[in-house]
């Protein structure tokens, strides 16, 4: 009888403990992927960066230069039926060279104009920039962390070639889940336009991202929860965690990469980015910024990084 009774409440304390799991794995999924307000991010300490920094970003000139340019608004259909938005900015004197942006998470097409600014001032490049699946003018009701936006970026690669031409130069350039959305995409059968990828603050993998998330700000383990939501995402959003590795599609790549990554950020660790470039099939470097928070590189030590992505894209490009 009491061997039963153990029983009884072995069986009824798994349950328990299954119902949970289903519970916050439907939960999670809907406070990291699906489409609505993040507000559990609002005064996360991991994100917070310098004074200056954030004066950059929200009041920098280059949200003015962004009103002022007259972006020709592309439309695709995605692989999926998703209607998504692209913008393109022609240089000012005929160039065959563009830099295809990509945004970080629960960001759109114009906040790139952060870095494009310098490529179209400075460098004279066409610029293309677009809102990924799940943000902006884009349509989608969950987020791809960039995996289904790789095959996005494949198709809005083709169509710049083919409305510019077979002799058109393509380097990407993505920050945050746009820096893992280029990486992902450098995974791929890449046509020879495409020269370069950098990527700025990425991680390797969205489940990587999630276990680091889970344990700092909730204390808790990856194991049951991850692998349960991780499911929810396949039958949801049609990708699982595991599979949306940024680590898997660079040790494919044959496009040169450089990382970028903030020595202090503590959002996506800067290991992400040594153990991406240490797995990195193709020719990589890595440079590293003190002092500098998740996605504050280019703000923090803006010279530094101007000069390194200079030096890097003449040595892999004839890019000037």
């Amino acid at each position: 009888m009491k061997r039963k009774k153990w029983l009884k409440i072995g069986i009824g304390l798994f349950v328990i403990l299954l119902i949970i799991d289903i519970v916050a794995s439907f939960y999670f999924y809907q406070l990291a992927i699906d489409r609505n307000k993040k507000e559990f991010l609002q005064g996360n300490e991991d994100l917070e960066v310098s004074a200056e920094t954030m004066e950059v970003l929200l009041e920098g000139d280059w949200r003015t230069w962004v009103d002022q340019q007259d972006f020709s608004e592309w439309t695709m259909t995605s692989n999926d039926g998703l209607e998504l938005k692209g913008y393109y900015l022609e240089a000012e004197k005929p160039s065959n060279k563009v830099v295809v942006m990509a945004h970080g998470y629960l960001g759109n097409a114009m906040d790139m104009g952060l870095f494009g600014q310098y490529y179209y001032e400075q460098k004279g490049y066409n610029i293309f920039t677009a809102d990924a699946r799940g943000h902006g003018a884009s349509e989608g009701d969950y987020i791809g962390f960039g995996w289904h936006d790789r095959l996005d970026y494949l198709d809005w690669i083709d169509q710049i070639i083919a409305k510019y031409g077979k002799d058109t130069e393509i380097i990407l350039h993505g920050v945050s889940m746009g820096a893992a959305t280029v990486l992902m995409t450098a995974g791929e059968e890449l046509p020879d336009n495409v020269k370069a990828v950098i990527a700025d603050s990425p991680y390797t993998s969205v489940y990587d991202l999630f276990a680091y998330q889970m344990d700092r700000m909730f204390h808790l383990p990856s194991v049951p929860f991850l692998p349960s939501t991780s499911v929810v995402a396949k039958m949801r959003a049609g990708y699982s965690l595991q599979e949306a590795s940024a680590l898997d599609q660079v040790k494919k790549a044959d496009v040169p990469i450089l990382y970028i990554h903030g020595e202090s950020d503590t959002f996506v660790p800067t290991n992400m980015s040594e153990k991406l470039y240490e797995n990195t099939k193709s020719d990589a470097e890595l440079m590293t910024v003190e002092n500098a928070n998740h996605g504050e590189p280019f703000v923090v030590a803006k010279e530094k990084y101007i000069n390194k992505l200079n030096a890097f894209l003449s040595q892999y490009t004839d890019w000037q």
